[in-house]
């Protein structure tokens, strides 16, 4: 789940007079395969799988089941998965690139002024 979606529904769960258990994810369905090839196709890049198929099988996807807060609050996340991780990609990719920047702009000015 999107950051934004998380902190819009942890608030509005402490504002409200609920004090059950209850799930607050995305109901997006998704396996880790399914997790990668969305990575792969946002950064785009391909990677190399291996699957050890003599491991023991996990769960075949992950998802919360919204059942109870969309009755009670009438709420599901707003941004799907792809979008989220999209948003999160470039956040990080831009602060990648920023960080290298500075210095190499200032290697650049030093060899400018080394002529």
């Amino acid at each position: 789940m999107y950051i934004d979606d998380c902190i819009r529904g942890t608030r509005m769960i402490f504002d409200s007079d609920f004090a059950e258990p209850i799930n607050l994810g995305s109901s997006e369905l998704v396996s880790i395969d399914e997790l990668v090839s969305i990575v792969e196709e946002i950064a785009g890049v391909r990677l190399k799988r291996n699957y050890n198929l003599s491991a023991p099988k996990g769960v075949n996807g992950r998802n919360s089941d919204n059942t109870l807060i969309r009755k009670e609050f009438g709420w599901e996340p707003s941004t799907r998965l792809r979008d989220g991780m999209e948003k999160t990609y470039r956040w990080i990719y831009d602060q990648i690139v920023a960080k290298r920047a500075p210095s190499s702009a200032c290697t650049e000015l030093v060899a400018a002024a080394l002529g």
